[in-house]
């Protein structure tokens, strides 16, 4: 197999991170499962999604990803294989209620989530489980989804059932992967399921996220003994596309509706004043003691990483009145993502000064490029191995100015699907031939090894 040169890397080593330091990779459970129609699960948004043209760039499906539901003993060997100490993974609700709701719950997928625990604990892997990864119940969507008060009490009974489960092996616990993403990508900008375009439901949708988080942290707590729990957002340093005033204030902007929105709310400051007098009455509906709960204490903030947003002013364009916009020049990766490892330091810098959570934890990071199969089968992936072990390094320099960062997660251990992108993007460790379902390590994945035998 060909083997990467290692020149032009940056010195860093696992030696140099506290020793207690969480090593992982993610993944979550539409995107690698497949088995759509298996072991008595219902259908999720993203099945239905799928089904209408033009939803998906090349008109696939998750429908069977990467066969992980029926191969997982083998992808949990490749991340034994790199030297992970734990393994984040989410859980498919419509496994567990196939109608969203209901008096009983499907055991047949709690038994899969049983044996796939067990099987991380036997390798050495600490699992950490994700609750919502934006595979939400096409039942409880064709009652209103998360624009409806009532899902979040049904997110409460499906996390009950989970936790009471699962609790005695599994005690790290993220409520949701990316609300934002869930609100605006699913329901302003319509291009993730359910795809619907509506600014105020973004808005409202949101607010039950943060809502079902916050209300879900005592009951987790309740039924795990031992529990830590947090949520994870995908949150961005935000830069200005030019040196005008005009963009320095849209930049003020911005952050308050894409990073602020959420921190300030989940560190007890409620919502924005400035964004919410921008809103009007797009603002969403809140009710007595929704912020109390919110703010409810957590154990740490999951925060995914991959790139820094650069924005104009940009009249007439929504209530925030912002665009984002590409430099020329920038390196990027095949996503079209600017690479900034420096980015990552200045933004975990940032949240730590302003907000100051206990814990930090980078639950995503990662890229994707046009990976080739060389003749022997390898890939030499060698700008996602620069990438990884560039942004490790800007990670050690978080660490040595006083982010209180205990884990670091790579996205992701498999290529897999890529949302509305289908499997045209590749983010894995892994190649995964789709067709064979064969997996082979990377030039990356190697070099992730290599570093944890360090």
């Amino acid at each position: 197999m060909t083997q990467p040169s290692s020149a032009g890397l940056p010195a860093i080593r696992r030696s140099d991170f506290p020793a207690d330091f969480r090593w992982g990779c993610s993944t979550s459970s539409y995107q690698i499962e497949g088995a759509a129609a298996e072991g008595g699960r219902g259908e999720s948004i993203w099945d239905r999604f799928c089904e209408t043209p033009g939803h998906i760039r090349d008109g696939s499906s998750g429908a069977r990803a990467c066969d992980h539901y029926n191969r997982w003993p083998e992808d949990l060997d490749i991340a034994r294989g790199l030297g992970v100490n734990a393994y984040r993974f989410s859980i498919a609700w419509p496994r567990i209620f196939p109608a969203g709701t209901g008096a009983r719950c499907n055991e047949t997928g709690l038994a899969f989530y049983d044996r796939l625990v067990d099987g991380m604990l036997e390798r050495g892997l600490e699992p950490w489980s994700t609750l919502y990864h934006w595979d939400l119940p096409q039942a409880l969507q064709d009652r209103g989804g998360w624009k409806q008060r009532e899902t979040v009490d049904a997110f409460l009974a499906y996390t009950d059932v989970v936790t009471r489960r699962l609790g005695d092996r599994v005690k790290h616990w993220i409520t949701h992967n990316e609300p934002w993403c869930t609100a605006f990508l699913g329901h302003h900008e319509g291009v993730h399921a359910p795809g619907q375009k509506d600014y105020r439901t973004a808005l409202q949708v949101c607010h039950h996220l943060l809502l079902s988080h916050g209300r879900a942290l005592p009951l987790i707590r309740g039924n795990v003994p031992g529990a830590r729990a947090g949520i994870t957002l995908s949150l961005h340093p935000i830069l200005p596309a030019s040196a005008s005033a005009a963009d320095s204030a849209a930049v003020s902007r911005h952050d308050g509706s894409r990073n602020r929105w959420f921190l300030d709310p989940l560190y007890g400051r409620g919502y924005p004043a400035d964004v919410l007098e921008l809103l009007g009455d797009l603002a969403p509906v809140v009710h007595h003691g929704d912020f109390e709960a919110i703010a409810a204490p957590a154990d740490f903030l999951g925060v995914n990483y991959y790139f820094p947003e650069v924005v104009a002013d940009a009249p007439g364009e929504g209530p925030i009145a912002t665009r984002v916009v590409a430099l020329p020049g920038t390196e990027r990766t095949a996503f079209g993502w600017p690479v900034s490892p420096e980015g990552m330091v200045d933004l975990l810098l940032r949240i730590q000064r302003d907000w100051a959570p206990r814990e930090v934890y980078l639950t995503e990071n990662g890229s994707t490029y046009d990976d080739l199969v060389g003749p022997d089968g390898s890939i030499v992936d060698s700008e996602r191995r620069s990438y990884l072990a560039r942004h490790l390094q800007a990670a050690r320099r978080a660490l040595d100015q006083g982010v209180p960062l205990k884990g670091y997660f790579a996205w992701s251990l498999l290529d897999n699907f890529e949302w509305a992108e289908g499997y045209l993007r590749r983010f894995g460790l892994t190649y995964v031939d789709y067709a064979s379902q064969r997996r082979t390590l990377k030039a990356s994945g190697q070099w992730y090894a290599g570093f944890l035998a360090t």
